[in-house]
């Protein structure tokens, strides 16, 4: 009966060493995700540095010529539309003298 529980103990003892082998392989793979993590986000920080930023930089500045240029635009045509309902005053204006003249 020794022999038993001495084949059981070496067993024993090598599913010990596997546990030990298998945690330190977790905490180097851990280790290395953190690393790689650390790596990757340095270089989307440096992309955009150089590409994200100086693009966004573009957009803001065409979105700014596009705004003022939709606000000379609207004054045009804020300005036309006066001019053409004074126009048509005066239109009607006439057409109703001569209609009374007549």
């Amino acid at each position: 009966m020794a022999s038993d529980l001495a084949t059981t103990n070496a067993l024993l003892g090598v599913m010990a060493a596997v546990s030990v082998l298998e945690a330190l392989a977790l905490i180097g793979l851990a280790g290395g995700g953190y690393l790689l993590y650390r790596r990757v986000m340095r270089v989307l920080a440096d992309i955009e540095a150089r590409h994200v930023a100086p693009a966004s930089a573009r957009v803001s500045a065409i979105l700014d010529d596009v705004k003022v240029v939709t606000a000379v635009v609207k004054g045009a045509a804020d300005s036309a539309d006066a001019s053409v309902r004074w126009g048509l005053a005066w239109l009607l204006r006439q057409v109703r003298g001569r209609r009374r003249a007549a």
